[in-house]
């Protein structure tokens, strides 16, 4: 039983049980329907009252039954709702904690709803390309107007009970603590005579010229919500409640749920909800592993990186320790980090005493010793492995037994790194992007011998610092890096062969990518590539690059940080503007190398790069690097901009066809550079059985 009854004099109380937040899967509906029918034949029965266990009312529908059959079986959502809005005794929602989705649509069936302050209440459904499919969209109007209703289901964002206590959502908001269920039964028990029994479905929505209304909001919300279709349908839908009589209204609710269920941009938001889920999830480290506790964070290093990375500490409530080399940089690490709060108090986004409280967790020291108390160290300095071996060996014997040494390497071999020290055990690797303080992945790169706690305290660590957590194999380059080698090579030869700068970027971002390979590089600092190909000339002659970038950066131009890179860029601009002479040494270039150049389209462009990184993405899986093709859709969603409404590079690849994938790329190994196509074995193989890389 998903669903308990008990009797509590007259009144039958319902209690939805299915933690952690009572999902609305299949036992629980039937349970609440029995318990509805069984309350219905009591004749001792006056009242019904409905409610959540644990900590919530219900957030809506079971995330474990989200597409498959389970979700639509009967009793379904709509006959849940049905029997509790037909029901010849008054049901009443008592609501605290949590009310989303078809928690709340359930709620809106009841006669009364009543509730403790602090509930957040919610129709996020178009959080996953959908709109509320329970009636939602055609009752949530009829209780807290037009234009309340529109905001929140177009924006999916939670409102708490006690701002909507002004409205006919609640018939009563209850004292701060109070007896939930004493105080419903209370309610039940004065409200169980009255009739005729209120319904929601029968009141009526009023707004006057809401034409004029309605049409501004959609030139609106259409200007906002992109490849989105789902917030625009929203609209469309709520608008019914005003124009159609409430079973019409029902009626094309459900039809236009239907037809967003099916859009490729709901399956996108729909893989990107579960996989950020599933990410955290390692086969081999049970939930129950003990963590190691986190009370202390050390930071080496207080560039550009090391400062965001204790602003993500500080902002989490642990006290950060920076060391620095010489009091200069320290100095100017700190100020750096005070500047970004106070930025961030300037925009209002920050009170002062947060300001001061954050501020007062930072300190700085020069000094190893200084740091050998923390539970935590991440070093974050240049990317050479030289620099890393001494300050490993450096961590290695001042840090305390058990603290975790995890370095922010962005590429280099985490075993490697591991092996200069005598614990192992307790290294790992923690990739943060940057700006650190703002983008939301953390690669955590698993050597060999990490331990199982140290890995479950990292992807807990990870929740804390609000980051999605994403496990890596060792490789050079790890998920993120590796690939995106394999997609700025590709960039680089159409340059050889065509395109401009300009050219790719706007295609690519066309196809959605918050910014196209030259932006990107231009943002991250073309030096750091350079750095890592001349490498890579050293260590593995055998692979082919375009020299374009090399020449990019021998004129000096390392990008936004030197204001100018493939772009030149305006003191105080991130506006890129097209640069005729690193233009025309592109065509240069391609003359000194014998290519003549070729018009080139922007599908060709798009399926060159895009299809680089699923590639690649397919080796990194069948070699173990990646648990699951979704991890490396997150990566690729939350660390590098690849548009969510295509789901991540694999997710793309299996909604485009794996054989489909696999004939454009023997295409373009007819071309230049052909090597660079042969295609990963788990393509073919699962292209001939008829599979995808997500199952």
């Amino acid at each position: 039983m998903s669903a308990d009854y008990v009797v509590n004099g007259s009144v039958a109380v319902i209690t939805l049980n299915n933690p952690p937040v009572n999902g609305l899967g299949l036992a629980t509906r039937t349970a609440a329907v029995d318990g509805l029918r069984r309350a219905l034949a009591d004749d001792a029965v006056a009242a019904i009252v409905i409610l959540g266990a644990g900590k919530a009312f219900s957030g809506g529908a079971d995330i474990k039954e989200f597409n498959s059959p389970k979700a639509l079986a009967e009793p379904s959502l709509h006959t849940l709702i049905r029997v509790v809005e037909e029901s010849n005794k008054p049901t009443i929602a008592a609501i605290h904690a949590v009310c989303m989705g078809g928690g709340l649509e359930l709620a809106l069936g009841c006669n009364y709803r009543v509730v403790l302050p602090g509930a957040q209440i919610a129709l996020p459904e178009v959080k996953l390309g959908l709109l509320p499919g329970a009636g939602g969209t055609q009752r949530l109007p009829r209780v807290v107007g037009l234009e309340l209703a529109l905001n929140m289901i177009v924006s999916g964002t939670p409102v708490l009970s006690e701002n909507l206590a002004g409205t006919a959502l609640f018939d009563a908001v209850f004292a701060p603590g109070a007896d939930l269920l004493g105080c419903a039964v209370a309610f039940a028990g004065k409200v169980a005579a009255i009739r005729p029994l209120p319904k929601v479905r029968e009141r009526q929505v009023d707004y006057p010229n809401h034409e004029a209304f309605l049409q501004f909001t959609r030139n609106t919300v259409k200007a906002m919500s992109g490849p989105f279709p789902a917030p625009l349908e929203c609209v469309d839908t709520v608008a019914a409640s005003l124009t159609h009589r409430f079973d019409d209204g029902l009626a094309f609710e459900r039809e236009r749920f239907l037809h967003l269920i099916q859009t490729p941009q709901s399956k996108s938001l729909r893989h990107a909800f579960f996989a950020e889920r599933l990410a955290s999830k390692v086969p081999d480290v049970p939930v129950d592993t003990p963590t190691r506790a986190i009370r202390q964070a050390a930071i080496i290093g207080a560039g550009t990186m090391g400062g965001g990375i204790a602003m993500n500490f500080v902002n989490a409530g642990i006290p950060v320790i920076l060391l620095e080399t010489k009091q200069e940089a320290l100095d100017k690490g700190i100020a750096t980090i005070r500047r970004n709060y106070d930025n961030t108090m300037k925009k209002g986004k920050l009170t002062q005493e947060k300001f001061d409280q954050r501020i007062g967790l930072i300190s700085g020291t020069l000094s190893y010793d200084d740091i050998a108390q923390a539970d935590i160290v991440v070093e974050a300095v240049f990317e050479d492995m030289g620099v890393k071996e001494t300050v490993f060996r450096q961590l290695d014997a001042v840090m305390k037994p058990g603290a975790i040494l995890a370095s922010n390497t962005s590429t280099l071999d985490v075993d490697r790194i591991a092996g200069f020290t005598s614990r192992p055990q307790d290294v790992i690797g923690t990739h943060f992007f940057s700006p650190a303080n703002v983008m939301k992945l953390l690669e955590i790169v698993r050597g060999k011998a990490t331990g199982k706690d140290v890995l479950a305290t990292t992807l807990a660590l990870s929740k804390k610092l609000q980051k999605t957590g994403v496990v890596s194999g060792v490789c050079d380059g790890f998920i993120g890096n590796r690939m995106i080698e394999q997609y700025s090579r590709q960039a680089g030869f159409l340059l050889e062969e065509g395109c401009l700068p300009e050219q790719v970027d706007k295609a690519v971002e066309q196809f959605g990518f918050a910014m196209g390979p030259f932006r990107m590089g231009d943002l991250a600092g073309n030096d750091i590539g350079w750095y890592i190909r001349k490498r890579r000339y050293v260590e593995k002659p055998e692979i082919v690059y375009s020299k374009t970038a090399d020449l990019l950066c021998e004129m000096g131009r390392f990008g936004q940080k030197s204001g100018a890179g493939w772009y030149d860029y305006k003191a105080g601009e991130r506006k890129p503007h097209a640069n005729a002479g690193v233009n025309a040494m592109i065509v240069q270039h391609s003359l000194d190398i014998g290519v003549e150049r070729r018009t080139i389209s922007d599908q060709e462009i798009v399926e060159r790069l895009v299809y680089a990184l699923v590639n690649e993405g397919a080796r990194i899986l069948d070699e173990g690097i990646a648990m699951r093709a979704s991890d490396i859709d997150m990566v690729y969603l939350t660390g590098y901009g690849f548009p969510l409404a295509r789901g991540g590079p694999m997710f793309y690849a299996d909604t485009v066809g794996l054989f489909n994938v696999l004939m454009a790329m023997e295409k373009y190994a007819k071309g230049r550079h052909g090597d660079a196509w042969a295609p990963a074995p788990l393509l073919v193989r699962l292209a001939a059985e008829g599979k995808g890389l997500n199952g």
